[in-house]
C-alpha cells in the first residue's frame, strides 16, 4: 500500500486517541453540542482504523504463514499455501477499502434528490423520449426502494414531457443519481418519420441535493411571490382561481413556477422545495468554478451543457461517454436497469481521486 496511505492511516489512529481523551474531558461532557460532533468524528474515524487493525493482523499472519514453508511437513507446507492464498486476497480486499475510505466524501450523498428533466433538441420526439427517460428513473428508485413525488408536471399533446421536476426520496439517493446530470441524446427513428431515418434529439437532465432549509438560508424579504390562475393540460381543474405561484429570489434572478396542485398553500410549498435546492445548486456552482481553477475536476455531477449519454435504438446500444463504456443492454437500461453504469462511474471517479492523494 502507497507510504502516503499509511501515513494518513498512522494520522487516524493518532486523531482517535485525542478524540477520546476530549470526549471524557469534564467540559466537554458538560457541552452536548460539542460531545455530538467529537462522537460522530469518533464513530466515521473508528471504522476506518478498525480495518487498518485488520489490514496490520492480515500482514503480520502472512508473514507467520511464510514461516510455515519450511516444515518438513508436507501436508503443513500444502495447508500453508492455502492460508496464503486466501491472507493474500483479504489483504487486497482490504486495501482497496481503505484506499477508498480515505477519499473525501460529498457532503450531499446521503440526501433526497431532485431532478429535472426537459427537452432539449428535436421537438415532439425529445418530448416523448423525456418521458421515457423519466419513467427509467421512476423504475430505478423502485428498484431501490426509494419514493418519488411529482413536484411539477408538463405533459405535451402527443404524450410527451414539457417539463418534469420530481422529489426522489431515499438513503444515498444523491451518490448514485448526482451521475444523471447532463444531456442526454437518443438516436432512433421516429413514429412519425415515414422516410425511416435516424434523428438525433436531445433532453436536459438536472440533479440536486434536496436543500432543507438548515442547509440554506433564504431570506423572505429576497423573494417575490405572485399568484396567478392556473392553465393548460395540467391546471384546468384550478383555472377559475388564483392557485398557481411563481416565486423569483431577487439576488440570483432564479424563478420557480408550480400550478399542479388545487391549493395555492400545496404550489407554494412544493415552488420553495424546487426554489431551494436551485438556489443552493447556484452558489454550489461558484464555489466549483474556484476549485476549477485550482485543480482538475473529477466526474462528479454532470454540467448541464455536457453529453454524457447516447441510447441508440437501432443498434440497442447505450454509451456513456464520459468512461467510454457501452452496453448493448438498452431495454433493461430504460426498465431502470442503471446500477451497471453509475458503480462504473463511481469507481472512474474513486480512481482519480485516489490518484490525487498519493500523487
Amino acid at each position: 500500500m502507497d507510504k502516503l496511505i499509511i501515513q494518513k492511516l498512522n494520522k487516524i489512529e493518532d486523531r482517535l486517541k485525542e478524540l477520546e481523551a476530549k470526549m471524557s474531558s469534564p467540559d466537554i461532557v458538560k457541552d452536548n453540542k460539542k460531545l455530538q460532533a467529537l462522537a460522530k468524528e469518533h464513530k466515521d474515524l473508528n471504522e476506518i482504523a478498525n480495518l487498518y487493525k485488520e489490514y496490520k493482523k492480515v500482514k503480520k499472519d502472512i508473514e507467520n504463514v511464510k514461516e510455515l514453508f519450511h516444515s518438513s511437513d508436507e501436508e503443513m507446507r500444502v495447508l500453508a499455501e492455502e492460508e496464503l492464498e486466501t491472507l493474500k486476497k483479504r489483504k487486497k480486499q482490504l486495501e482497496k477499502q481503505l484506499e477508498i475510505s480515505l477519499l473525501p466524501k460529498d457532503p450531499n450523498d446521503e440526501k433526497n434528490v431532485i431532478i429535472e428533466l426537459r427537452p432539449g433538441t428535436g421537438g415532439d420526439e425529445a418530448a416523448l423520449f423525456a418521458g421515457e427517460l423519466f419513467r427509467m428513473y421512476q423504475r430505478y428508485a423502485d428498484k431501490h426502494g426509494w419514493k418519488v413525488d411529482i413536484l411539477k408536471y408538463q405533459p405535451t399533446e402527443k404524450g410527451g414531457i414539457k417539463e418534469v421536476i420530481a422529489l426522489i426520496k431515499g438513503k444515498g439517493a444523491y451518490s448514485r443519481l448526482k451521475y444523471e446530470g447532463g444531456v442526454h441524446r437518443v438516436q432512433r427513428v421516429p413514429e412519425t418519420e415515414s422516410s425511416g431515418r435516424i434523428h438525433t434529439s436531445t433532453v436536459t437532465v438536472a440533479v440536486l441535493p434536496e436543500a432543507e432549509e438548515v442547509d440554506i438560508k433564504i431570506n423572505p424579504e429576497d423573494l417575490k411571490i405572485e399568484t396567478f390562475r392556473a392553465s393548460g393540460a395540467g391546471g384546468q381543474h384550478v383555472n377559475t382561481t388564483d392557485s398557481a405561484v411563481r416565486i423569483t429570489h431577487l439576488p440570483t434572478g432564479i424563478v420557480v413556477s408550480v400550478q399542479d396542485e388545487r391549493s395555492q398553500l400545496q404550489n407554494k410549498t412544493k415552488a420553495m422545495q424546487i426554489l431551494r435546492a436551485r438556489v443552493k445548486d447556484y452558489y454550489d456552482r461558484i464555489e466549483r468554478e474556484k476549485l476549477k481553477k485550482e485543480k482538475k475536476e473529477m466526474i462528479g455531477t454532470g454540467e448541464r451543457g455536457e453529453k454524457i449519454r447516447t441510447y441508440n435504438f437501432p443498434q440497442s446500444r447505450v454509451t456513456d461517454h464520459r468512461i467510454g463504456y457501452t452496453t448493448q443492454r438498452l431495454n433493461e437500461v430504460l426498465n431502470g436497469e442503471l446500477d451497471e453504469i453509475i458503480d462504473r462511474l463511481i469507481a472512474k471517479e474513486q480512481e482519480e481521486k485516489l490518484a490525487e492523494i498519493t500523487s
